[in-house]
């Protein structure tokens, strides 16, 4: 729904979401316990957050915030980025973002 691509199904336990710039890989709770039994534990992430940039953050806004566990809404911060956050169905925090500040555009121009 974020990323507005369709998850490819590489096992009935995994998929991947490929973006440009990056694969999302998604695995269910079976998925975990191929690594390692025990290593990964659905809804305690509270330090780790995906960022995905955008190009129109109120657009995205509008179109998710009432489809989504708002952390906080539209705010500019301090390093010049224009964000919401959210979590997923796990818990998991995930934020968009565009830069908006000269210098925060000037950061990007060249990724």
């Amino acid at each position: 729904m974020v990323t507005g691509l369709k998850a490819e199904w590489l096992a009935p336990v995994f998929a991947e979401i490929v973006t440009p710039g990056a694969t999302l890989a998604i695995g269910a709770p079976e998925t975990v316990a191929l690594f390692k039994e025990g290593c990964g534990e659905p809804g305690v992430n509270r330090t780790a957050y995906l960022e995905f940039q955008v190009d129109d953050i109120d657009a995205e806004y509008r179109r998710l915030k009432d489809k989504v566990s708002l952390v906080h809404e539209i705010k500019t911060m301090p390093w010049g980025n224009k964000t919401f956050m959210f979590r997923d169905p796990d818990g998991s925090a995930v934020s968009l973002y565009m830069p908006v500040t000269d210098g925060a555009k000037q950061r990007f121009a060249s990724r």
